[in-house]
């Protein structure tokens, strides 16, 4: 199960090698490493799915018009919490 995972990973990341945690076993690194790319990605599609309930949504006063800025908030948020434990592991590999 592990290998397709990791097939699976390489098929959605292109040209990516997660950076090897010092003292962590290779498959738990690796994991780790491309649980970091797959939140980024994450978080950039929060961000489009914000942009485009915002394009979509009802102006009205009633439309509720606060979520779309909860998802692109939240999408923000993802991609800098996983860049920088990207940069924390990058740090501590090197």
């Amino acid at each position: 199960m592990m290998k397709s995972l990791m097939l699976l990973a390489d098929g959605v990341i292109p040209k990516t090698k997660p950076t090897e945690i010092p003292g962590v076993s290779g498959t738990v690194s690796e994991l780790a490493g491309y649980g970091l790319w797959l939140l980024v990605l994450a978080g950039a599609g929060g961000v489009g799915f914000g942009v485009f309930k915002l394009a979509t949504a009802d102006k009205s006063r009633h439309g509720g018009g606060s979520e779309p800025f909860k998802w692109m908030g939240g999408g923000i948020a993802a991609v800098l919490l996983a860049g920088s434990l990207i940069t924390i592991i990058n740090g501590i590999a090197s």
